[in-house]
């Protein structure tokens, strides 16, 4: 309640400053003449036709990108030499801004939807890279030793050790993979595009509309939140056996009787 009351009293507050020309309305327009720009948008239909684009250009950087960067993080968790190759070429990616490749991406793939979804392909590689690969050489050296110890076979090592460590951490790359997707397809429309929400982005700078560019920026925003607050369910689903995912046991009443256990737990 305190994030909606503060969000809320900034968008009153951005109303009142536009309305009473304390801010310039061609600069700043207020919320409720973006909300009306947005509106005409969805209900028009102008939108959705750039909308699937994008979404479908994030979705296939985000599907390929995970599926090459999981791969990737787990050969190079297992094999040291292809890590002393790998590691340094995703450490340098992760470290420059990678939007840069946008122009140089279009040279190579044109203006399509091919540029879009290899931007969106590399940031979603290098993020579940490191998710994979951390989530792999995280995993304690001692417990492995304990689990063999108690006679486990390394199918039981990678079941009961690997596996839930490297759930943990593909899940929440997931979550920032998402984003990134979707940053690298509008990224790349913007750059150079015939349709999507960049290039839509792209024609309302061009034309100094600031009410169509905050309108377009507030559907991105919204989608990815959604896909965000989606993703983050599915995590917590996934992450359930977690006891930080467990849902708490019911509050026991003050000298209620203890509750007798199920037949088959009974001793």
């Amino acid at each position: 309640m305190t994030r909606l009351a503060a969000f809320l009293g900034a968008v009153a507050a951005w109303e009142l400053a536009a309305r009473a020309r304390w801010l310039d309305p061609f600069l700043f327009p207020p919320p409720s003449g973006v909300g009306w720009v947005l509106y005409e948008l969805v209900w028009t239909g102008r939108v959705w036709p750039h909308f699937r684009v994008t979404v479908g250009e994030a979705v296939a950087g985000l599907v390929v990108g995970t599926a090459c960067g999981s791969v990737l993080g787990l050969a190079s968790a297992t094999v040291r030499p292809l890590a002393e190759v790998v590691e340094p070429v995703m450490a340098v990616l992760n470290a420059i801004p990678r939007v840069v490749l946008a122009p140089l991406f279009v040279i190579w793939f044109g203006i399509g939807a091919a540029s879009k979804v290899a931007l969106s392909f590399l940031l979603v590689t290098v993020v579940m890279f490191f998710a994979t690969y951390t989530g792999i050489r995280e995993v304690d050296a001692r417990l492995v030793e304990r689990v063999r110890t108690l006679g486990g076979s390394r199918r039981h090592v990678v079941r009961e050790v690997y596996v839930p460590s490297v759930t943990a951490w593909v899940a929440s790359g997931l979550k920032v993979a998402v984003g990134f997707a979707f940053t690298g397809a509008v990224v790349g429309e913007f750059v150079a595009a015939s349709q999507g929400l960049g290039y839509l982005l792209s024609f309302a700078q061009s034309t100094y509309n600031a009410a169509l560019t905050l309108a377009l920026i507030a559907l991105v925003g919204t989608v990815i939140l959604v896909l965000f607050w989606g993703f983050g369910r599915l995590e917590r689903w996934w992450l359930r056996w977690k006891p930080e995912h467990r849902r708490p046991a019911p509050a026991v009443p003050a000298g209620a009787p203890p509750r007798a256990l199920p037949a088959e737990q009974a001793p």
